[in-house]
């Protein structure tokens, strides 16, 4: 059956689907030959529509910049073996979207792969764990993920303004054009395995914001869906983004765009109402969008964590004894603990500084508070995260050299990598947990912690605490954190206010211990109930809503570039054909004939007030018949249209968008009565 989608804007002047001649080629839903699809010479490579044979089983394609995959190579042969990362947020959001939807991944490798290899590795990874991989040349992925992603999207998204080369670097046209090349990559690949009358596809964060074009451009009704897993700017700042239209764009070809908060839809609805005129509705509990006649939908909903995963490195023998360990270690101590990126908007400098802060002005706590901060590898790099790595370490130093005593360091950094059972033992015996991120898209360290305080019988028993004695927690946290509105009973701070940070760490210490346990059961009941799965599901619940009306609608795809969009339009829409408009004209004895002004007598936002010659002539000759009656609607006001129009005695006037009208007897009535 051939899809009634089409991309060819001149089919609008017929009513009929455009047909197609002689036999047209089938691909199986998985390629299994290398290169692109789209270079593939067929005679449908326009066609939006999809022969693959249609499955019964709903299919997800989820892609993301990384494949949920771990690699490494064996010694004896030095060939490539892989497995599951478990701590990926791309399988574990598998579980949400039930036994009966099968999924596939597309998305890069870690490791590089020698291009001799590319195709065994490809065919291995499809067969066993049902993953694309996208394999970008090692120059291109450069200047895609350390130049664009991480010089000039990421910064900008947590604001910071490029103000001089050092801070982020100015806009280069080169890593735009890698960022493009990368996202045609990745859309030749989910080309490859998707049946898109079919299947949902996923698309994850802003490495691959314009992959949305691609897919729409191939597939005019396929059903797509994109999450920004980072902020998303005040308008203020986005609009600073040389290509933040092509952007805003891009990810309108999506059906569903989800946020973690509503402050990041709300800059990306100003955004859009700023930059390309659009405008919002919320009907029923949803926001939408109206674009060309496509509604894209707007979801709101952070992410959650994998609490199975959690549950199962709780119940290790190796996390008990690491627990013990600690314990000791920190006997009779009060422990805070942070955990963050070694990066430049995780604020571990400020938080060093709050602690300093804490032990001058309150100096009980010298020797009895200890501030556990680990420092995780930085993502990115260059000199702001050197820069940031010497100020911590330099700080960390001058704190412990001043308050530190035999047996005692105020701060304790640990920056090696931790394997997952010791991180989670360091939760389980920290009495308080820090977050004090300057921008973060959402940080689901708060969450870890608030499970891991719940514990379990074997670790209970570890830490000498009664069955059915209550948990307790507290937490500080950036207000300026995507879970920060999620957390109603953790103490939110602004992380530049030293002093403030300090005054919520003591105050952390000194609360009674029923508010922690009423704090604790709080957060534990939400993190509990809206884990990665609930995300999941009601992600793609919203999803199947956002695209139940593409088989209904009339599609066409027109524009260049990353300028292409679709028009959505009603079945029961039908060009009107001018020998129709002619012989109606002829045949009625009465007309009425409105006319605009700006964009049709006169180009719109045109200096020239004057009309043509050519303009008037022809008002005046429909003036003259006296079966029409012809006004002119303008958002003018009466005076100046009334002498722009002068030498049109017989033309009817609606001034101020129909405030004021004139006949023909030049009287101008005030439609509104006082």
């Amino acid at each position: 059956m051939v899809s009634r989608s089409y991309s060819n804007l001149l089919d609008l002047s017929s009513c009929d689907s455009p047909s197609f001649s002689g036999e047209r080629k089938r691909f199986p839903r998985v390629a299994t030959v290398p290169g692109l699809l789209s270079e593939v010479d067929d005679e449908s490579c326009h066609s939006v529509g999809s022969d693959a044979p249609s499955v019964s089983q709903e299919r997800m394609i989820i892609v993301g910049n990384q494949l949920p995959l771990r690699a490494h190579r064996k010694e004896d042969d030095g060939e490539w073996c892989f497995s599951w990362d478990e701590d990926s947020l791309l399988l574990q959001l598998k579980d949400g979207l039930g036994d009966d939807v099968e999924v596939i991944y597309v998305g890069c490798l870690k490791e590089e792969i020698a291009p001799n290899k590319q195709d065994d590795v490809a065919q291995t990874l499809l067969e066993t764990f049902k993953c694309v991989p996208a394999f970008i040349p090692p120059q291109l992925f450069t200047k895609y993920y350390h130049g664009f992603c991480k010089q000039h999207l990421w910064p900008l998204f947590h604001y910071m303004l490029p103000l001089s080369p050092d801070l982020g670097g100015r806009f280069d046209r080169s890593l735009w054009q890698a960022y493009l090349s990368v996202n045609k990559i990745f859309a030749d690949k989910v080309m490859e395995v998707i049946s898109p009358d079919d299947d949902y596809v996923w698309v994850h964060d802003y490495h691959l914001m314009v992959l949305p074009t691609f897919l729409r451009k191939r597939f005019n009704r396929v059903k797509l869906g994109f999450f920004l897993h980072s902020p998303f700017p005040s308008s203020e700042i986005y609009r600073t983004l040389p290509i933040r239209v092509e952007i805003l764009r891009a990810l309108l070809n999506s059906d569903l765009i989800g946020f973690h908060t509503f402050d990041y839809a709300r800059h990306f609805l100003s955004c859009c109402g700023r930059m390309l005129g659009l405008s919002y509705q919320s009907k029923r509990g949803y926001i939408g969008l109206e674009y060309y006649g496509r509604t894209v939908s707007i979801k709101i909903l952070p992410v959650g964590i994998h609490i199975g995963q959690i549950q199962s490195v709780l119940n290790l023998p190796e996390t008990e004894a690491k627990v013990v360990e600690l314990r000791d270690k920190f006997s009779g101590r009060t422990v805070m603990l942070g955990v963050d990126d070694m990066d430049i908007f995780k604020g571990i400098s400020l938080k060093l500084l709050a602690m300093e802060q804490l032990l001058v002005q309150h100096p009980k706590n010298i020797g009895q508070v200890v501030l556990v901060q680990v420092a995780n590898p930085a993502r990115g790099r260059g000199r702001d995260v050197e820069e940031i790595q010497s100020e911590t370490y330099a700080t960390v130093r001058r704190i412990n050299n001043r308050f530190g005593r035999p047996g005692y360091d105020p701060v304790v950094l640990i920056d090696n990598p931790l394997q997952f059972y010791e991180r989670i033992a360091y939760y389980v015996i920290a009495e308080c947990c820090l977050v004090t991120a300057v921008r973060d898209g959402m940080n689901l360290i708060p969450y870890e912690y608030i499970i891991c305080r719940q514990g379990n019988k074997n670790l209970d028993e570890t830490l000498g605490l009664h069955p059915s004695a209550q948990k307790k927690s507290m937490l500080v946290v950036s207000e300026f954190i995507g879970c920060s509105p999620s957390l109603s009973g953790a103490i939110r701070v602004n992380p530049w206010n030293i002093d403030a940070v300090a005054e919520a760490m003591d105050s952390a210490l000194i609360v009674s211990e029923a508010e922690k346990q009423l704090r604790h059961e709080k957060h534990y009941r939400y993190v509990s109930t809206h884990d990665v799965a609930y995300w999941a599901r009601s992600f793609l619940q919203d999803l199947e809503r956002s695209c139940g009306d593409h088989l209904r609608r009339r599609c066409w795809g027109f524009g260049f570039g990353l300028g292409f969009r679709v028009i959505a339009l009603d079945p029961n829409f039908r060009k009107l054909s001018v020998e129709h408009i002619v012989s109606a004209y002829k045949r009625t004895k009465n007309r009425a004939i409105l006319l605009d002004y700006d964009g049709t007598l006169m180009p719109t936002g045109s200096l020239n007030t004057t009309l043509n010659i050519e303009a008037v002539g022809i008002l005046n000759n429909l003036c003259r018949d006296p079966k029409n009656a012809v006004f002119l609607v303008s958002g003018k006001d009466k005076k100046t249209i009334s002498e722009w129009f002068s030498c049109c005695e017989k033309l009817g006037l609606a001034a101020e968008h129909g405030y004021y009208i004139r006949s023909a007897s030049f009287l101008f009535l005030d439609l509104v009565c006082c």
